[in-house]
């Protein structure tokens, strides 16, 4: 691979996926993009990056941004967030949305399922408190590939034991073999679709909680900017973001405050989504795909 190759694949890369790959990750780019080659038929990256740049190349475009997408995801990951949910974020909009009885929950890059299959594990079990109410956990990523794993809902042992309590499994979970599904009751609680973020998600809202995270890590400054300023725009004024533990609003955007309550824990900032005040969002990406 030449650095003119390298350096096609760094921006396509930004442009289609808003992930960021410094001048030293030839090797990462190497390890992920020869299967894709060899699959292709093709002997290098630089017979690669030639079909790249030719017509009607949209299908190994969203091949390579598939493969170049990192899709870590582990039931209950970090636990700090899922605890905030079922502890602080649930009893709050139990009371705010008492009359209207119905709860919208966003997952942006979503990968393979298991953040949003958690969150409707902890809804599951507390049926009770939401006895009528409509809820709505929509889960959106990148990758078309991820995404039909998420909705098979079908994990390894070694997927399930990561995060996942025992009790939950035995719970929610039938065994096949070596595999585990996860229950049609909490499978049906959410619904995935494919997204990408550089694209316009105003008309997904409004949503009450959005979980936003370990993505922004991949963008640049001005790409975190704009997804979290669009992010505002579409979740209620009494809403919650949760970010990554390596993530923050802090010197990005006033459109969010943290809690001070809560780490991890993002507010609506009223005072300045109302006054108009903050920093100019880039143009969106015309590009295709997902997350």
């Amino acid at each position: 691979m030449t650095p003119l190759d390298y350096d096609f694949l760094r921006r396509l890369l930004k442009d289609r996926s808003g992930l960021v790959l410094s001048g030293d990750k030839e090797y990462l780019v190497e390890s992920r993009l020869l299967p894709v080659a060899r699959k292709l038929g093709l002997s290098s990256l630089s017979e690669l990056v030639g079909k790249l740049r030719a017509p009607g190349s949209e299908r190994i475009v969203i091949d390579v941004v598939e493969a170049m997408t990192t899709n870590e995801s582990f039931f209950y990951r970090d636990k700090i967030p899922f605890d905030h949910f079922r502890e602080g974020i649930l009893p709050s909009l139990i009371k705010a949305r008492a009359s209207q009885r119905r709860l919208r929950i966003w997952c942006a890059a979503a990968s393979t399922g298991q953040e949003p299959y958690s969150l409707a594990m902890i809804l599951k079990d507390m049926a009770v408190q939401f006895a009528g109410w409509r809820i709505d956990i929509l889960a959106t990523d990148l990758s078309i590939e991820v995404l039909e794993k998420a909705k098979a809902g079908i994990y390894s042992q070694f997927e399930v034991q990561r995060g996942l309590p025992i009790q939950m499994l035995v719970k929610y979970f039938v065994q096949n073999g070596e595999t585990w599904q996860i229950s049609a009751d909490i499978r049906s609680m959410v619904q995935f679709r494919p997204l990408n973020l550089l694209h316009d998600f105003n008309s997904l809202g409004p949503f009450d909680v959005i979980f936003c995270r370990n993505v922004l890590i991949y963008f640049d400054q001005q790409t975190k900017v704009n997804v979290l300023e669009r992010c505002a725009k579409i979740l209620e004024p009494d809403g919650f973001l949760l970010l990554g533990a390596a993530e923050t609003v802090v010197g990005l955007t006033e459109a969010f405050k943290p809690s001070t309550e809560r780490r991890g824990l993002y507010l609506p900032n009223q005072a300045a989504l109302k006054s108009g005040s903050l920093r100019p969002s880039l143009p969106l990406m015309a590009a295709a795909g997902g997350r």
